[in-house]
């Protein structure tokens, strides 16, 4: 039988209380602004998610890395933060890349970076991620953030993963797609390109992957 704990409300309110950062005040604060700006702050990724990538981009030692749809900066606090932690003296000058289209929401990212402290360690790109990723240099990516619109996911895939040094690490983001993959009635644009995706990633020899249920869900990519 499978095995997993179905969450509500509480559980989760639970769980974003219980991993080290918790009560981080700029994160929360973060929060609230965000969610002042009403439906649309449900593209801010959850706590847990954000401290489970913290984690994972500190683990992998990653120098450089790259993300793709910033918002209003949730993840790449997070992101930056661990940069930060694996370069302290800034030898390897561990840095992130943001891409992303809006400037009214990565204003508020901007504003962010600087309560944290990381404004020198995060460059933002505006406009379209697929016109803009050539401007990155040469040096291999170590952790790359995909959290954009669903149906550029597969050509951001395709245009990064060249760049990814073997065992970094790409992170999908949204790829349970609020349980709408499972039902076959369902077949707009972004279901389709998620569906698409995950079956693409499950079987491609150049990565090991993992569908993890971490708030929408997360795929999680480590190049071979």
């Amino acid at each position: 039988m499978p095995k997993y704990t179905t969450l509500n409300d509480q559980l989760a309110h639970y769980l974003e209380q219980h991993h080290t950062g918790a009560d981080d005040p700029v994160l929360a604060d973060l929060q609230s602004e965000t969610r002042a700006l009403g439906d649309v702050a449900g593209m801010q990724i959850a706590p847990d998610q954000g401290a489970f990538m913290q984690m994972l981009v500190a683990a992998c030692n990653a120098k450089l890395a790259v993300e793709i749809g910033t918002f209003t900066g949730y993840s790449s606090i997070c992101i930056a933060r661990a940069l930060a932690q694996n370069d302290p003296d800034r030898t390897h000058h561990a840095h992130l890349h943001c891409f992303d289209i809006s400037d009214e929401y990565t204003s508020i990212a901007r504003q962010f970076w600087q309560r944290a402290q990381l404004e020198d360690r995060i460059t933002l790109h505006l406009g379209p991620a697929n016109e803009n990723l050539n401007q990155l240099s040469d040096q291999p990516i170590d952790f790359v953030f995909i959290d954009a619109d669903k149906t550029g996911y597969d050509t951001y895939y395709e245009m990064i993963l060249p760049r990814v040094r073997t065992g970094g690490l790409i992170l999908f983001d949204n790829m349970l797609w609020h349980g709408k993959l499972v039902d076959p009635s369902i077949q707009d644009d972004d279901t389709r390109a998620i569906r698409a995706l995950n079956d693409k990633l499950t079987a491609d020899s150049r990565i090991h992957a993992v569908l993890t249920p971490i708030g929408d869900g997360i795929h999680i990519c480590t190049k071979l």
